[in-house]
C-alpha cells in the first residue's frame, strides 16, 4: 500500500510540476501581445503629445496638474502604463537571454501578476518534451517522492504500539 501510495504521490508531483514551463511558455507568449499593445497605446499618445509640442513626459505632467479630475486620471493611467510596459519589456529581455532553466527562475521571479491570472484563465495543459519540461516533471516527481516518504514515516509512527513488557 505503501509503494502505491508513493508512485500516486510521485505522479502527481511530477505531472504538475512538468507543466510550469509550459505555463511559462504561455505567458511568454502573452508577455509579447501585452508588449506590443501598450507600445501602441503610447505610440498613440506620443503623436498626440508632439502634435501639441509635448514630449511624452511633459504630456503626462499636464494631464497630472490640470484641474480637470478626468485629465488628471488620464495622466496617473498613462504614467502607470509607461510604467508597466517598462517593466514588461525588461522582463522579456531578462527571459530571451537566459537559458531554458534560467528562464523559470527569471519568469517565477518577475511575473506580472495580471498577465499570469489571464495566462491560467486560458492555460492549457500540455505534454513536456522540452529538457526543461522534463527535468521539472523529474523534480516534481523526487519531490513527491520525498513528501510521500515523509508521510508514510509519520502515519507508521502513529501506529506503533509499545512493546509489552517482559
Amino acid at each position: 500500500m505503501g509503494r502505491l501510495f508513493l508512485v500516486i504521490m510521485m505522479l502527481f508531483t511530477g505531472t504538475t510540476t512538468s507543466q510550469l514551463p509550459e505555463f511559462a511558455q504561455q505567458y511568454r507568449q502573452r508577455l509579447g501581445g501585452a508588449i506590443d499593445a501598450l507600445q501602441e497605446v503610447m505610440a498613440d499618445f506620443q503623436r498626440d503629445a508632439e502634435a501639441f509640442g509635448l514630449s511624452v513626459e511633459s504630456a503626462i505632467e499636464r494631464l497630472q496638474s490640470t484641474p480637470d479630475e478626468f485629465a488628471q486620471k488620464r495622466g496617473a493611467t498613462m504614467a502607470e502604463t509607461r510604467l508597466r510596459l517598462d517593466r514588461l519589456e525588461q522582463q522579456q529581455a531578462e527571459l530571451q537571454s537566459s537559458g531554458p532553466f534560467a528562464r523559470l527562475g527569471v519568469f517565477l521571479s518577475s511575473l506580472d501578476r495580471d498577465l499570469a491570472q489571464a495566462t491560467a484563465e486560458d492555460y492549457e495543459p500540455a505534454v513536456p518534451v522540452t529538457t526543461e519540461g522534463l527535468a521539472s516533471a523529474g523534480l516534481g516527481g523526487l519531490f513527491g517522492l520525498l513528501i510521500g516518504r515523509m508521510l508514510l514515516g509519520i502515519g507508521r509512527l502513529g501506529r506503533r504500539r509499545p512493546k509489552p513488557a517482559g
